[in-house]
């Protein structure tokens, strides 16, 4: 066999190997990752506002809240799914930013998947964040995002970030605002 066709079969083993094998999750995942980009912080006074804390979600228990418990606090909102590779990316720096912050910033980690895929996926990842979810119909006040977006609001309501895709939330940018939020 020639050197080059060789290489040749190297390669196309390789991206094969990228799309059809654990390794190229894997790969995925770390390449989200990589170029996962700090999230666009909104100015106070171009900002929008949450008038209605109203939102009835479940808890990890499938127990019925309702997101008025929230109300005057910091608020991390992030809609996920346990099947689409961006949100999965996404988590591990989710999981680090709450491990800083669930003592001061309420964190809605939001799925409309059934329990057991998100049980199953929180435990082989060891993530202790809090799931909560999305009851399908039930109207919210904020516009519900698709996986991988974000959201970051203010005691006041003031929506500080609107993020749609993935983000890098492991980083001094994300710190400075929410220690600037937890001061108001």
């Amino acid at each position: 066999m020639k050197k080059s066709s060789f290489f040749t079969l190297l390669i196309i083993a390789l991206v094969l190997s990228f799309f059809v094998t654990p390794l190229g999750d894997y790969s995925k995942l770390t390449l989200n990752r990589i170029f996962a980009t700090s999230p666009t912080i909104i100015d106070a006074e171009n900002c929008g506002n949450i008038a209605e804390y109203s939102w009835k979600l479940k808890n990890a228990e499938w127990d019925f809240f309702n997101f008025e418990k929230s109300k005057g606090k910091v608020v991390f909102i992030n809609f996920w799914a346990s099947w689409h590779l961006p949100s999965r990316a996404q988590l591990k720096d989710v999981q680090e930013l709450y491990n800083r912050y669930n003592d001061r910033v309420d964190f809605y980690l939001i799925s409309n998947e059934e329990r057991e895929p998100v049980e199953e996926f929180m435990a082989k990842n060891k993530y202790t964040f809090p799931v909560t979810y999305q009851i399908i119909g039930e109207p919210s006040p904020i516009g519900l995002l698709k996986p991988s977006g974000c959201y970051i609001i203010g005691k006041r309501g003031l929506i500080r970030v609107h993020q749609t895709d993935i983000s890098d939330w492991n980083n001094s940018t994300v710190d400075n605002l929410l220690e600037e939020l937890l001061a108001q």
